[in-house]
């Protein structure tokens, strides 16, 4: 008998779990946690690795720069072309005397009598804490028995100091370029009346060129005068000129103070000084 043929019954449709979405959810959402917080980190520790590469990098440089001031203590990198040795030696000592830091490295500088001399400069530090040094020097009037009216100068225990500014005879050089503050105080003492002013002058020296005159201040000399019961007498009036003022100085030039009569200078603490830094 053939039976009728009818319709299959459709299938039911499948649905996922309220629970398994869930669980799915919160899987996704721990994950994107985890993804971000990973990501940060990674960025973080990428930071430190490049910052640690940055002074890697720059102590490179520095012992770069130590090894040819050493490689320029021997005959042979003295007469090597590659190498500007003057010019890095001079760099270097330059460098070496204002470099006031810890962990120090001990490195060669030359030979006398058989002896060798050292310095002691951190790899590391030695270029930024020159840097960090102002360039500035603070003297104080000395008594010369040169002639001449070219005032001479000495270091003092406060004062200033710094090797790219040199003192010689009176005179300060500067070993850097740039815009300087020069200024100078004067004392003098005259035990009687002149019509011709006493005079401060602050010159700028140039080899081979006349000197050019940068400050000038004058004062009137007068005295005091104190009476006794026998006679009157004259006492030294204690007077002072200052002056100061900006200027742009090259590499290697020169400074220096010139009065009308050195004889007449005081140089008693604190009132005859001469100073410079760069600005």
């Amino acid at each position: 008998m053939n039976e009728p043929y009818g319709p299959e019954a459709p299938r039911p449709i499948s649905s996922t779990s309220p629970a398994i979405m869930k669980m799915f959810m919160g899987f996704l959402s721990v994950f994107i946690v985890v993804q971000t917080i990973g990501t940060v980190l990674f960025c973080l520790y990428l930071h430190m690795k490049m910052d640690k590469m940055e002074e890697v990098l720059s102590l490179n440089e520095d012992y770069i720069f130590l090894k040819k001031v050493q490689k320029c203590q021997t005959a042979e990198g003295q007469k090597s072309t590659l190498l500007d040795c003057e010019k890095v030696i001079k760099g270097f000592q330059n460098i070496q005397c204002k470099v006031n830091a810890v962990g120090w490295i001990k490195i060669p500088l030359k030979k006398e009598r058989g002896s060798q001399s050292h310095t002691e400069l951190h790899p590391k530090l030695f270029l930024k804490a020159w840097k960090r040094q102002p360039i500035a020097v603070h003297l104080a009037g000395q008594q010369s028995n040169k002639a001449g009216s070219v005032l001479e100068w000495r270091e003092t225990m406060y004062g200033p100091t710094n090797s790219l500014i040199s003192n010689k005879e009176g005179k300060l050089k500067v070993e850097e370029a740039g815009l300087y503050y020069i200024y100078s105080q004067v004392s003098f003492c005259t035990s009687e009346v002149s019509l011709a002013p006493f005079t401060l002058y602050i010159y700028l020296h140039i080899p081979k060129e006349e000197d050019r005159l940068l400050l000038r201040g004058q004062k009137t000399q007068t005295s005091l005068k104190t009476h006794e019961a026998k006679h009157s007498k004259t006492v030294c009036a204690l007077q002072s000129i200052r002056v100061g003022g900006v200027f742009n100085l090259r590499e290697d030039d020169m400074v220096f103070v010139n009065v009308t009569d050195s004889t007449k200078v005081g140089y008693s603490h604190g009132n005859t000084y001469f100073g410079i830094f760069k600005l």
